[in-house]
């Protein structure tokens, strides 16, 4: 007798196992249920494959949104299949859809958060129907591949088979679809955890970001998104004297902002390491080439971490900025003719802020930066709030890292804050820890065209199965 050889043997003890064999032998059904565990991945990967191209197919483009097409697919398949679920909505075009399977209450429930909307396409600059799914050398391309309708595609399949094997878990297991990620979070996040908390109340949550990432034909590591920086945007308004451009002045506003602007240019905002990206950068070491490796070490010394910011602005952009608050000017205007001086110019500016950052005094310090009375500066408002980090050392982190140690057995875990931003925000400032992960990609993939919001976005037709295993493993790790 087989008693779910393949995963749960991998995954507990010995004593376990007997548990498992005894409870079995005292319940026919369980027997059926556990031995269902050995799967045929080929078999779940067309069905996969199916549910992927039908969820591309449906344009939730955000603006408008229109996620209810996609709750609906997704509820119609859980009625089916007799999943719990249902939708909730602010807009009854763009609904959140909640699954849910009963485990046995004596574990707090898992919640997997995915969004179904995804950004607009200039339709022209693409080779293929972004809203077709077309397979080409291997690949997926559409609209969502890498954003996030992969990652509904794994959650949908393995709530699918929580329930068909009819296994006892210790946890209830929570699926939110929700809307209005990519910036209209008051029809999803945010409704969602104001009006129906009870609904996906967890102690973790899983969602989209990170990824394994495949060099040379070997996946080297595996990101784990475990905190994030936040969206603190500002204006910069400044304010002159209008004349005819024949007459030129020193209030001229254009030059004014210009000013300011460049002395923001010319500032680097203080560096600051959490624990997250300590550990990113102990970890990178390990793996990264011997002369690479070097600049990740002396950014862990105080004595040698200037001369590795020196190196990270220049070489690693990325790296110089998930080390501090970043500071980017985005858009600039002013004028109306040619032959006029305006009175008043704007900017806008795009900080991220690191997760313990202060909206406030950041932007007292670059009033003080700018010292220009002539310049006003207007925030934007904070949509995504600061969070906290999740924990590196907790037992959804372990189980996430005994995942990658089965399906990636050389690769390394990195922990990873991202520098954008995503829905996990509003979950974590809730009390609940939240781990991002995502499909396999190669190095070249992630540095070329072809990723998320870009044109021609595509994904790895073997990375679905990937991502539905991944998911796979690690609830069944931490729900057994």
């Amino acid at each position: 007798m087989i008693i779910g050889r393949v995963i749960l043997t991998n995954y507990r003890s010995t004593s376990l196992f007997l548990i498992l064999f005894m409870t079995a032998l005292l319940s026919p059904g369980a027997v059926t249920a556990q031995a269902s565990l050995d799967f045929n991945w080929n078999e779940i990967n067309e069905e996969a494959l199916g549910y992927f191209r039908d969820l591309i197919a449906i344009n939730t483009t955000n603006p408008p949104g229109n996620e209810t097409e996609l709750a609906n697919y997704l509820k119609n398949i859980f009625d089916r299949e007799d999943v719990e679920s249902s939708l909730y909505f602010l807009d009854p075009e763009r609904a959140n859809l909640v699954a849910r399977i009963n485990g046995n209450g004596s574990k707090k429930p898992i919640l997997i958060m995915e969004h179904s909307d995804v950004v607009g396409v200039q339709a022209e600059n693409w080779d293929t129907d972004p809203f077709v799914a077309t397979e080409r050398d291997g690949y997926i391309y559409g609209r969502g591949t890498l954003d996030d309708k992969d990652s509904i595609t794994a959650a949908l399949m393995v709530m699918l088979l929580l329930k068909r094997n009819n296994i006892e878990l210790d946890r209830d297991i929570i699926f939110l679809a929700e809307s209005g990620e990519e910036g209209t979070t008051k029809f999803g996040v945010d409704y969602m955890v104001e009006n129906h908390w009870d609904k996906i109340e967890s102690e973790f949550c899983l969602a989209e970001g990170g990824g394994a990432v495949s060099i040379d034909g070997e996946v080297k590591y595996v990101s784990i998104t475990t905190t994030e920086k936040f969206p603190m945007r500002i204006k910069l308004v400044s304010n002159g004297e209008a004349s005819h451009g024949s007459r030129p002045s020193k209030d001229n506003a254009i030059l004014i902002l210009s000013q300011a602007l460049a002395k923001i240019g010319a500032w680097r905002s203080p560096m600051r390491l959490n624990d997250t990206t300590r550990a990113y950068f102990e970890r990178l070491a390990t793996i990264a080439p011997p002369d690479q490796a070097e600049w990740y070490r002396k950014i862990l010394d105080v004595d040698t971490e200037n001369e590795a910011q020196n190196y990270f602005e220049m070489n690693e952009p990325i790296h110089f900025s998930i080390l501090r608050t970043s500071i980017a000017p985005t858009i600039v205007s002013g004028g109306f003719r040619r032959n006029v001086v305006p009175s008043t110019a704007e900017a806008t500016i795009d900080i991220r802020g690191l997760p313990d950052e202060s909206p406030e005094d950041f932007y007292k310090i670059i009033e003080s930066l700018i010292d220009d009375d002539r310049v006003e500066l207007i925030p934007e408002g904070v949509y995504r709030p600061a969070s906290p980090p999740s924990s590196i050392e907790n037992e959804m982190f372990q189980s996430l890292e005994r995942t990658v140690e089965k399906m990636y057995p050389s690769a390394v875990t990195l922990p990873t804050m991202m520098t954008g931003a995503t829905d996990m925000a509003q979950i974590r400032n809730m009390g609940v820890d939240c781990y991002g992960f995502g499909p396999l990609r190669t190095q070249s993939d992630i540095n070329g065209p072809g990723g998320a919001h870009g044109d021609n976005e595509r994904i790895l037709k073997d990375s679905i199965l990937g991502l539905v295993q991944f998911l796979w493993y690690t609830i069944i790790d931490i729900s057994l």
